[in-house]
């Protein structure tokens, strides 16, 4: 569901985001802006989420691996 909000800007800032963002584009703008700074994660569930990817543990364990073999290889 959406919630409407009233926000105050300076003359300047709300002409550069019609300029820069065009008038029917804004809301969308800001909320990605700050939903990653309000709206914090279920981090448990999205790990889960993301070791049920097959392809995707996989591929980071291939990446892995080979950062491995590489810091081996280094000089001390």
């Amino acid at each position: 569901m959406q919630k409407k909000l009233t926000v105050t800007v300076d003359e300047e800032v709300y002409e550069g985001l019609h300029k820069t963002i065009g008038p029917r584009k804004i809301s969308k703008f800001i909320e990605e802006l700050v939903r990653p700074h309000v709206v914090r994660p279920n981090l448990e569930s999205a790990y889960a989420e993301m070791a049920g990817d097959k392809r995707r543990e996989k591929e980071a364990l291939e990446w892995a691996e080979l950062t491995f073999k590489d810091a081996d290889h280094e000089a001390a």
